[in-house]
């Protein structure tokens, strides 16, 4: 289980954009990071393929962040959050903030 999935709210802590909350729209598992809504923006000049109707020019595009610089935002303490692990009493593991315990998965 990864402690921030696709559609979480995640504030990015450090870089550029540090301050900037957006939603997680993908997770890339095999190198640790994510690509996050309206954040770290780059623009990406592509060439036209005819055959394929892809127009050519510059196309502003997000690129992924490292996990390790976002926290997941916490709607309580309007703030950035760690997030742990806690075990149910019916046996589900979900994720709780670690600052109030609160869980993340309802």
């Amino acid at each position: 289980m990864r402690k921030i999935k696709k559609g979480d709210d995640v504030i990015v802590k450090i870089g550029k954009d540090s301050g900037k909350r957006g939603t997680v729209l993908r997770v890339l598992p095999d190198v640790d990071k994510l690509v996050v809504e309206n954040v770290n923006i780059v623009k990406k000049h592509t060439k036209p393929n005819p055959q394929a109707g892809v127009p050519g020019g510059i196309v502003e595009k997000e690129m992924p962040v490292a996990v390790s610089n976002v926290m997941l935002y916490n709607p309580h303490t309007k703030k950035g959050d760690r997030v742990g692990f806690k075990i149910l009493e019916d046996g589900r593991k979900v994720r709780v903030f670690k600052s109030n315990d609160e869980v993340v998965d309802v």
